[in-house]
């Protein structure tokens, strides 16, 4: 696997290793020990967890607060995002930066969102299949989020906002300066 840091201090570009020939492929998405080594860490997964969308779905920007804070290994079964991470690590020198990347069934890229971070992702392709691995269970209470659409973060989502699907919960998350950290 080739790892890559981006600009937010431990958030990683994953590139698997994939094995093709004219069956098809292989590639193996994740291996504890080889992950832990190649990344400096020691994670441990505890859930995994998958969603199927349409194109246009917008998802995020979601954490989990305090003690339930999680750490995500995200990649794409089938189709295409858009994805962002967006670090909300108080006294961090990146803190409202964010990063974006192309996440497909294609390239089988993953990114690892560390703890502190924001993160969402919109759907670039129909029927497209998200997978994650979290460090931590999920729990409702401790759920919190930045609304997609902030100012101050002006990310990029590359499609129209006409194209725009999201929850009711997604369309009442607070701005950044206003949400809970």
């Amino acid at each position: 696997m080739i790892v890559k840091e981006t600009k937010l201090k431990g958030c990683f570009i994953i590139e698997p290793q994939v094995f093709s020939d004219k069956r098809g492929y292989f590639v193996e998405n994740y291996n504890q020990k080889a992950f832990n080594k190649a990344l400096g860490l020691d994670i441990n997964f505890v859930q995994d967890n998958e969603s199927k969308s349409s194109k246009g779905v917008l998802r995020g920007l979601h954490y989990q607060l305090g003690e339930y804070a999680q750490a995500k290994l995200v990649r794409v079964v089938k189709g295409a995002v858009l994805d962002i991470a967006v670090d909300l690590r108080e006294g961090s020198k990146t803190f409202g930066e964010h990063i974006s990347i192309e996440l497909s069934e294609n390239n089988k890229t993953q990114l690892f969102v560390p703890r502190g971070f924001g993160h969402g992702f919109i759907v670039l392709e129909d029927e497209t299949i998200f997978s994650y691995k979290c460090d931590n269970y999920y729990h409702k209470a401790s759920e919190a989020g930045v609304i997609y659409n902030d100012k101050d973060l002006n990310i990029n989502w590359q499609l129209p906002s006409s194209d725009f699907i999201l929850s009711e919960k997604d369309l009442i998350l607070p701005i950044l300066k206003d949400a809970k950290l």
